[in-house]
């Protein structure tokens, strides 16, 4: 069955979705449409005369514009918030039509992919996994495993793919966000590939795709801790170590949208080899393949065909659980790699927040305190607090979720397109 209602992680009485500034929705850019419209969504509800004010337009305008998205069904009247000391019916206010449009958000990853159907509101009202028997690094394969999730998140809502107007897809590597290729991925060959032109080919819909980390701190940025925070840092914890950065209330992906690959800063000159094909990266010490080596030479683990990395990995955590001063020694040692990672990021963008997020939080030895504890004493002393520590687990669906945000401002771009400010 869909969802009835998902509420976002964070303020569960809070309404919305999108940043905030100054307890103001950031404010939108292009035509005043979109503008509203936006400062809607992100609202929740909001009353005809406080938009006037947010926007600082004249309230005539408003209503001239407001008229004219409701009757495109973009836009409906709604009871409004009760204001303190009032009395009677709560006056009326203006509310996203949530049917109006609907986006998907994927992630793609080595072994699961995950999908979110997500409604113009800014709400999931469908959630589908797609598990990935035999992982294969084909690009015809991930597309028709993409096609496969989408349509059952399309079946599990009811609807068809003609209700769908963009899709985000979001995997791990080095993503081209404004091209649409990958230079480097896990989940395909070496080289560069196109993947947002031959998924949009396969799913009949345009599609963009992202770093997963970014997808992630685009969900904390519309849903999370990040709503209300100008300039936070989200690093991830997965298969490998990501970070997705906002500044000013934006996403931030560098000159080539390529930027923020926490994973791959050097922390050992020479040192242990990455994925990547380099050496002493920070993810070659920390991520899951870094502690299965570890784990299959100190503690005599085999990884076998049919002894997953996973196995290996839970394997680890419940001998260090138990005592064996071996395994407690792998997992500490990746902690104090994370310390220096979290200190790097620290020094280099100063955020008032920091996330640590992922699917490896069941590993705690990774952000216990001891780990933050000694963050704290690698980063500069200015004087000033040292950042706040979020921890996050969002679940399987968070990056989906970030992913269809992304596809939601797309969205909405190509509703307004054309139109004049």
């Amino acid at each position: 069955m869909p969802l009835e209602e998902y509420r976002p992680v964070g303020d569960p009485t809070e309404e919305g979705c999108g940043p905030v500034a100054d307890g103001h929705p950031v404010a939108a850019t292009g035509p005043l449409p979109r503008r509203i419209v936006e400062t809607v969504r992100a609202e929740g509800r909001i009353a005809r005369v406080d938009l006037a004010k947010r926007l600082d337009v004249s309230p005539a305008t408003i209503t001239s514009v407001v008229t004219d998205l409701i009757a495109r069904g973009l836009l409906r009247e709604v009871e409004g918030p009760v204001r303190q000391g009032s009395r009677g019916r709560p006056p009326t206010a203006l509310g996203i039509v949530p049917a109006a449009a609907h986006v998907i958000g994927l992630k793609l990853s080595e072994f699961r992919h995950s999908g979110v159907l997500m409604d113009f509101a800014g709400r999931v009202v469908a959630e589908a996994a797609l598990d990935r028997a035999e992982p294969a690094r084909d690009l015809d394969r991930l597309a028709e495993e993409a096609a496969t999730l989408v349509d059952r998140l399309l079946k599990q809502a009811g609807r068809t793919a003609g209700d769908v107007l963009n899709i985000g897809a979001g995997l791990p590597g080095f993503v081209d966000h404004d091209g649409g290729t990958l230079a480097w991925s896990p989940l395909l060959p070496v080289g560069r590939h196109d993947l947002a032109g031959p998924l949009s080919r396969r799913l009949g819909r345009p599609v963009r795709i992202d770093n997963d980390a970014n997808l992630l701190t685009l969900a904390e940025l519309w849903f999370g801790h990040g709503r209300r925070v100008p300039d936070f840092a989200v690093v991830t914890i997965e298969q490998g170590i990501g970070m997705g950065l906002a500044i000013g209330h934006r996403l931030y992906r560098g000159a080539g949208a390529m930027g923020m690959e926490l994973g791959h800063t050097k922390v050992q000159l020479d040192g242990a080899l990455c994925r990547c094909g380099q050496r002493g990266c920070l993810e070659a010490y920390v991520s899951d393949y870094a502690l299965v080596r570890e784990a299959s030479t100190a503690l005599d683990l085999s990884v076998r065909a049919s002894q997953s990395a996973q196995v290996i990995l839970d394997s680890l955590h419940d001998q260090a659980k138990a005592g064996n001063e071996a395994a407690r020694t792998i997992f500490r040692r990746a902690g104090r790699f994370m310390a220096l990672g979290l200190a790097n990021v620290y020094n280099l963008f100063d955020p008032s927040l920091i996330v640590v997020s992922g699917a490896r939080l069941r590993y705690d030895y990774l952000y216990a305190e001891e780990v933050f504890s000694e963050m704290r004493t690698l980063i500069i002393d200015s004087g000033r607090p040292p950042p706040r520590i979020e921890v996050n687990a969002w679940g399987e669906f968070g990056w989906a979720r970030g992913a269809a945000a992304m596809a939601l401002a797309e969205a909405t771009d190509a509703l307004f397109a054309g139109e004049s400010a």
